[in-house]
């Protein structure tokens, strides 16, 4: 996590020099400005850029803080920051996933005829809503009956 702090920080300041640079320039290179005034005086700042750029300092900023925190509060050095390290000694537990289960793809499958309701007519998502409920369903208590109840 050493190096993604760096790596953020280095953005979250490219990113600020970037927004000032542009804000500079679109004062005094504005291209409408020059279409429109006879005198290629510049014009005002242009915001859509000048925000954007902005934000994006702000929001590496945010992860870099974030990340620098988790880092020093896990207390040692991750795999992920030691040169000599493994790609297996990063490795954490995932979990424990069905990979016969067709449950997922019909809870996918349901939630697209739900938004596709959303997006067309609420009629379909009534029909949607109760597929959402049975996959859910189907999906969270698929171990507790037939050939692999525990």
């Amino acid at each position: 996590m050493g190096a993604n702090n760096k790596l953020f920080w280095i953005l979250a300041g490219y990113f600020a020099l970037l927004a000032v640079v542009y804000t500079v320039w679109s004062v005094f290179f504005n291209a409408q400005d020059f279409a429109t005034t006879a005198n290629n005086t510049g014009g005002g700042i242009e915001w859509a850029g000048t925000v954007a750029l902005t934000l994006s300092a702000i929001a590496a900023a945010l992860i870099a803080f974030y990340v620098g925190r988790t880092h020093r509060a896990q207390g040692g050095e991750l795999p992920e920051d030691r040169p000599d390290a493994n790609v297996d000694d990063g490795d954490a537990e995932q979990g424990f996933f069905s990979p016969w289960s067709w449950w997922p793809v019909m809870l996918a499958g349901a939630l697209a005829v739900v938004f596709l309701g959303l997006a067309l007519g609420p009629w379909l998502a009534f029909y949607g809503v109760p597929l959402v409920l049975i996959a859910l369903t189907g999906w969270v208590y698929e171990y507790y009956r037939g050939l692999f109840a525990h």
